[in-house]
């Protein structure tokens, strides 16, 4: 079963739910009927904006603000003979040759591009999880909590990366290579004349997949564990908590 759940904070399953929520499942309406899920609900359209927003704020700032860190990884990465003194070192030469501004490179399509995947990703995961619990039922949901988890998170990392490749593809081009465009616009614009559409965003996109996806999976389902594991250890569940215990 779900638990039950806060407007104001994405829907998570918590055990401390499950036997008043049990007892109470022949009295539930059917959630074709009022789109409840546990008696929670129903979800507008607000809900899903408000989960994706969150997402895309906090992944845009989060990968914006370790932007120098991927430009030393990055240039690490691509001239390892070059850019052989270790992180901090990275970050010196880097620094000296090209100015503190250039740790910098790539800023924009970082930021907007983890904007948009975070919205499609947080947004995605509440919109699949909710849903799915609908389709099969609350007992079932419950009794296959941790695969919702893990199927809502890789559906909505795959749309998110969708979006997100072409960002991508422009960011490590000009951290490669800082005099090929003189920005993220001319950047794409380039990229695209050079390669073509597919060429030029999406010929890396395999490999995003099989580095987010995991990740994304195991990221849903331990904060789902984990949240369970809080709520039952305080006797409670979500509905309890004030806006400042969620």
């Amino acid at each position: 079963a779900f638990s039950k759940m806060r407007k104001e904070s994405p829907a998570t399953f918590t055990a401390p739910a499950l036997s008043a929520a049990a007892a109470k499942l022949s009295m539930v309406p059917s959630p074709a009927e009022d789109g409840k899920v546990m008696g929670q609900g129903p979800f507008p359209a607000s809900y899903f904006l408000a989960g994706a927003l969150s997402g895309g704020i906090c992944c845009g700032l989060t990968h914006g603000a370790l932007t120098p860190v991927d430009v030393v990884k990055t240039r690490m990465q691509l001239d390892p003979a070059k850019y052989n003194q270790g992180f901090i070192g990275g970050f010196k030469q880097i620094s000296e040759a090209e100015g503190a501004g250039a740790l910098l490179t790539g800023l924009m399509p970082t930021a907007q591009g983890y904007f948009i995947q975070g919205w499609f990703k947080f947004g995605g995961v509440e919109f699949f999880k909710i849903n799915i619990t609908k389709q099969i039922g609350d007992e079932a949901a419950w009794n296959n909590r941790n695969n919702i988890y893990l199927a809502s998170s890789a559906m909505a990392e795959f749309i998110a990366d969708i979006f997100l490749c072409p960002y991508e593809a422009c960011r490590i081009r000009l951290v490669s290579n800082p005099d090929y465009a003189p920005g993220m616009a001319a950047c794409a614009s380039k990229l695209m004349s050079e390669y073509g559409f597919i060429g030029a965003f999406y010929s890396g996109f395999i490999p995003i997949l099989f580095k987010q996806i995991p990740y994304t999976m195991a990221k849903f389902a331990v904060q789902g564990a984990t949240a369970e594991q809080i709520y039952t250890s305080l006797g409670t569940d979500s509905s309890s908590m004030s806006k400042g215990g969620n």
